[in-house]
């Protein structure tokens, strides 16, 4: 397989590790981007975008990177804070009075954002619910007590998180979690980046495959993603339904490029996510929200409102081994998005190339 792609003059230690990871197998199909002030200076592209392998991955390859979703997830609930249809600490249950029970009164916008609302997983009760069924799952999380008082404990919310907001957005600003998205986030920040892949876009997708058929077992988060089943499907994620439905905690669809621009704006004061939110809920979106260990990373971890920061980086994965960052000490975006589904190691060492650091820290 060749790499294909350009690095700018210094980062020829990003292609040789590329290459290495490609030459010894451990990558069938993965791209990486890094942007320095407003230009792309690592775009490389390998392997092939398909299970048959008669597709090459190309720069604008589509690839679902599982839960960095959530950070896209973030945006669309914060412009409905923006647009004044509820503030981030109100109860969720004033808009949402369904919600409202069981131990979620008090349940706050902030607390779901920062994985704090209790509900880390689908109650047992949604078991035999297919995980198309939107409002079935919905409602699932609205009957259901939560697993610990919110507020109280940290948890990655890593299959309810899109759709707590999005039955959020419903209740509180009579939209939803795709029509935000799609139409006020995704334009303004001009996103290769999809929720409900459109058709025109299909043939652009990467099929999902396996780096070890046990992968899904072997997960430390294994006990969060059981419910709904058939999250980590390969046969499932690589279907039509799926890549054209909204599951908001993990089935974004995007290009590397797009995830490494988006970051490397992320933080700037004349950039598109600070136009979108305004100054005062940019500010709220980076800041440290929460340091705790999180029962689902396993680790201890500093959340913002839509991700992880240390004193590296701000940053967010997803589980099969994408990741997308923000270097804040070579102020720099990167993102390697893989189709190959195994652990975070590929992107830890594209980093380390790049001078940062993926391990997650809390930063205190």
């Amino acid at each position: 397989m060749k790499v294909e792609g350009f690095v700018a003059d210094g980062y020829e230690p990003v292609r040789e590790v590329f290459r290495k990871l490609v030459d010894e197998g451990r990558e069938t199909g993965a791209g990486v981007s890094v942007w320095k002030d407003e230009r792309e200076v690592v775009r490389l592209d390998a392997g092939w975008a398909d299970a048959a392998r008669t597709r090459p991955w190309q720069a604008g390859t589509l690839v679902q990177p599982y839960s960095l979703s959530k950070s896209f997830v973030t945006l669309a609930a914060l412009v409905a804070v923006r647009d004044g249809a509820l503030t981030l600490d109100e109860p969720i249950a004033r808009h949402w009075p369904a919600y409202g029970l069981n131990g979620k009164e008090a349940t706050t916008l902030r607390q779901v954002l920062t994985h704090r609302a209790g509900q880390p997983r689908f109650p047992v009760a949604a078991a035999e619910v297919d995980l198309l069924d939107d409002a079935a799952l919905r409602e699932s999380l609205v009957a259901a007590a939560p697993e610990y008082p919110p507020g109280s404990s940290l948890g990655e919310h890593a299959l309810t998180y899109g759709h707590l907001v999005d039955g959020i957005l419903r209740a509180a600003a009579g939209t939803t979690l795709h029509e935000v998205y799609d139409g006020v986030v995704r334009p303004a920040l001009g996103l290769d980046a999809w929720f409900g892949v459109p058709d025109d876009e299909l043939g652009r997708v990467a099929d999902l495959e396996y780096a070890d058929p046990a992968w899904p077992r072997l997960l430390h988060a294994a006990p969060w993603l059981q419910i709904p089943g058939g999250v980590l499907d390969v046969e499932r994620a690589n279907s039509r339904a799926w890549r054209q439905s909204v599951f908001g905690a993990v089935n974004l669809h995007a290009t590397a490029t797009a995830m490494a621009r988006f970051f490397a704006e992320l933080t700037a004061e004349d950039g598109p996510v600070r136009r979108l939110l305004g100054p005062e809920l940019h500010a709220e979106l980076l800041e440290p929200q929460v340091t705790d260990f999180d029962e689902v990373f396993g680790t201890r971890i500093t959340w913002t409102l839509g991700f992880v920061r240390d004193h590296g980086k701000i940053a967010k994965g997803g589980i099969g081994g994408s990741a997308a960052w923000w270097s804040r000490r070579h102020r720099h975006g990167a993102a390697y998005l893989t189709r190959r589904l195994g652990d975070h190691s590929r992107a830890a060492e594209i980093a380390a190339a790049l001078g940062d650091d993926l391990t997650v820290v809390g930063e205190d």
